[in-house]
């Protein structure tokens, strides 16, 4: 099957990217080292949808390596990085993404990456799941299972498993504790702030950052802003989550409030019209928009570009929209995940733990699937802990063992 990239020239840029993350990757080292001998997933289709960036074009080649035949495609149109895209299609993997492709370019990439009639699906974001279970259900008998990536995507699954609709298991790879604690918390904080001052240029310290959201995603967001030295509200619907980000030593508030005050605005709660019509009046001359949820939804661009006298972009990533009374308001990477829009996505040594979640969701399913039910599960305890083991290592870092008598005493 021919691949669709941008342009073939650009190939050995994205090598250089793969080899560069691949130094910093050493759980996935391992995993290639000893699959790439085994081979489990020989015979085995593999259709993921992920953001097309160095570390994932790695897992795509670790699951080659270890025996599967796999089609690759973007799962947000402005994520894929085309020299890498192309670095991929140059290596022999199949792959169809385009950066800032259109809507539909977008749906015939899924459907292309379908078109291999996979046994397994590693999604981020559940459009590979949504397409299955709509417009392909012709493939869902050839599939065994799946993994998904996100805190959007696992919402749309347990929603799919509560009306009965899933047709096949899926592991929550997002709610791995090496997924969520790191990828969520470190990697979002991190890989968001540096999209949004690699963008803008403009200082982060003494401006007054307003958090939508107080998960995992949330809190590695505040956590940074603080770091950087600006005044952090936290908006909130959840009264637990609100606490907690009170004893981080956050305000926290309505957003109605909180759109008075703001200077950078960032969304992260994986719902829709978080920042809306009701907002835009209320907010200060300059105020900046940013998303790091997985879809463009979070802050309403309709309603924002509907109120405006004119919309224009005044530097890459950047869009201005002036309003009749003079105030600009200035939104960031179009709506979209600001982090690999706007940047290269979460750091190397993050996702080697997330992507090390989603090849053993992956093998585990390789495994496992004829005793699960269409079910979202939990990746297995023992898993978990391997993987931060090898991470450990990794890095040097040993830890203590119990003793017998440790390990009767607490019941184990």
């Amino acid at each position: 099957m021919n691949s669709i990239v941008k342009d073939m020239a650009l190939a050995q840029s994205g090598h250089d990217k793969i080899n560069w993350v691949k130094n910093f990757m050493p759980v996935m080292s391992a995993i290639e080292r000893e699959f790439s001998q085994s081979k489990p997933f020989a015979g085995k289709k593999i259709a993921i949808s992920l953001h097309v960036e160095a570390k994932t074009a790695y897992l795509t080649k670790v699951f080659k390596s270890a025996g599967a035949e796999v089609a690759l495609t973007g799962c947000n149109p402005l994520s894929t990085q085309d020299d890498v895209a192309a670095a991929l299609a140059d290596d022999g993997i199949t792959v169809f993404a385009t950066h800032a492709c259109t809507p539909e370019e977008y749906e015939l990439y899924i459907d292309k990456a379908l078109d291999i009639q996979p046994d397994i699906i590693i999604d981020d974001g559940g459009d590979l799941v949504h397409q299955l279970h709509t417009k392909r259900r012709e493939l869902i008998p050839n599939i065994i299972g799946g993994s998904e990536e996100t805190t959007t995507g696992v919402n749309r699954l347990h929603n799919m498993e509560r009306r009965g609709e899933l047709a096949f298991p899926m592991i929550a790879a997002n709610d791995a504790y090496c997924k969520f604690l790191f990828d969520n918390r470190y990697g979002t904080g991190q890989s968001t702030w540096d999209g949004i001052m690699r963008t803008t240029n403009l200082v982060v310290a003494g401006k007054n950052v307003v958090i939508a959201g107080y998960g995992w995603c949330g809190k590695g967001a505040a956590m940074r802003a603080k770091g950087l030295g600006a005044n952090v509200v936290v908006t909130e619907v959840d009264p637990i989550k609100a606490i907690e980000a009170v004893f981080d030593g956050f305000r926290v508030m309505p957003m109605v409030d909180a759109a008075k005050i703001g200077d950078i605005f960032l969304t992260l709660t994986g719902d829709k019209d978080v920042i809306t019509a009701e907002h835009f009046p209320l907010m200060k001359n300059g105020a900046v928009l940013a998303n790091s949820g997985h879809f463009d939804v979070e802050i309403n661009i309709p309603q924002l570009e509907k109120m405006s006298v004119s919309r224009r972009t005044v530097r890459s990533n950047i869009e201005e929209f002036l309003q009749s009374d003079g105030r600009k308001i200035y939104l960031l990477a179009q709506g979209r995940l600001v982090n690999l829009a706007s940047g290269d996505g979460h750091p190397a040594e993050i996702m080697d733990l997330s992507f090390a979640v989603q090849f053993f969701s992956a093998a585990h399913i390789l495994h496992n699937h004829s005793k699960m039910e269409n079910k979202v599960y939990l990746m297995p305890e023992e898993i978990n802990n391997k993987i931060a083991e090898i991470k450990l290592d990794s890095i040097g870092m040993k830890i203590d063992t119990l003793t017998e008598e440790q390990r009767v005493y607490l019941g184990i």
